[in-house]
C-alpha cells in the first residue's frame, strides 16, 4: 500500500493547525491515519514545527512519500539530510564518524539560518510596531494640535464677546449719564417756571387788592372836600 506523510487540518475557521501524519495514500486527508509524527502551526509567526525525528525517519527510509509541504518540513528539520547522509554510507562512500560530523555542521548552519530568519521576522515586527506607533503618535499629535488650536479660537471668541459685552455696557452706562444729565436742567426749568407759575396768581392778588383800595381812598377825600363846603 503506498504510505505518504502529510498534514492532517485541526482548529478552526481561518486558524487553522495541522497534524503531521502517516496515512494510506488512498484515505482521504482527514480520515484515519497510521500514526502522528508531529504537528505545525503555520498561525504562528514564524510558524512553529514539532517533530518526532527518529519516527519521520523511520517512516522516510521504509519508503514513505511526503507530500510538498512535509518535504520543506522535513529538510528543515534535517531528516532528509540524514537520510541522504545514510545512504552515502550504505554506498560507501564515507563512513559513519563522517556521516555523523557532516549533519552537526549542517545542523549548525541551518540553526544559524533559521535563528537568522527569525531574527529578521522578529526586526520587522518591530519595525512595523514602531511604524504603527509613530504614525499613531503622529495622528495623536495633530488631533491634539487641532484641539488646542480649536481651544484658542473658542477663547479669542468668547473674549471677544466678552470684550464686545463690556463696550456696549459701558455704551449703555454712558447714555444712561447722558439722559441724566440732560433730565436735570429739563427740572431746573420746570421748577422755575412752577414757581413763577405759583408767584404770578399771588402778585395779581395783591394788585388786585391795591386797586380796589385805591378808590375807597379817592371816595373818602372825595366826601370830605363835600363836607367841607357844605359848612
Amino acid at each position: 500500500m503506498p504510505v505518504k506523510i502529510r498534514l492532517a487540518r485541526h482548529g478552526r475557521k481561518r486558524i487553522p493547525f495541522y497534524h503531521i501524519v502517516v496515512a494510506d495514500g488512498r484515505a482521504p486527508r482527514d480520515g484515519k491515519n497510521i500514526e502522528r509524527i508531529g504537528t505545525f502551526n503555520p498561525s504562528d509567526q514564524p510558524a512553529t514545527v514539532e517533530l518526532d525525528f527518529d519516527r519521520a525517519l523511520y517512516w522516510v527510509q521504509k519508503g514513505a512519500s511526503p507530500s510538498d509541504t512535509c518535504r520543506s518540513i522535513l529538510s528543515e528539520k534535517g531528516v532528509m539530510m540524514k537520510k541522504h547522509l545514510i545512504d552515502g554510507v550504505k554506498k560507501g562512500a564515507f563512513d559513519e564518524a563522517e556521516a555523523e560530523k557532516r549533519f552537526e555542521s549542517w545542523m549548525k548552519d541551518k540553526e544559524l539560518q533559521i535563528k537568522a530568519e527569525h531574527d529578521k521576522i522578529r526586526e520587522a515586527k518591530e519595525d512595523s510596531v514602531k511604524e504603527r506607533f509613530e504614525k499613531e503618535k503622529k495622528v495623536r499629535e495633530a488631533k491634539e494640535a487641532a484641539i488646542q488650536e480649536q481651544m484658542e479660537k473658542e477663547e479669542a471668541k468668547r473674549k471677544e464677546e466678552e470684550e464686545k459685552q463690556k463696550a456696549e455696557a459701558e455704551a449703555e452706562a454712558e447714555e444712561k449719564s447722558e439722559e441724566k444729565a440732560e433730565e436735570k436742567p429739563e427740572a431746573k426749568t420746570e421748577e422755575k417756571a412752577e414757581e413763577k407759575s405759583e408767584t404770578k396768581p399771588e402778585e395779581k392778588k395783591e394788585a388786585e387788592k391795591e386797586e380796589k383800595s385805591e378808590p375807597k381812598a379817592e371816595d373818602t377825600s372825595a366826601n370830605e372836600e363835600e363836607k367841607k363846603e357844605d359848612k
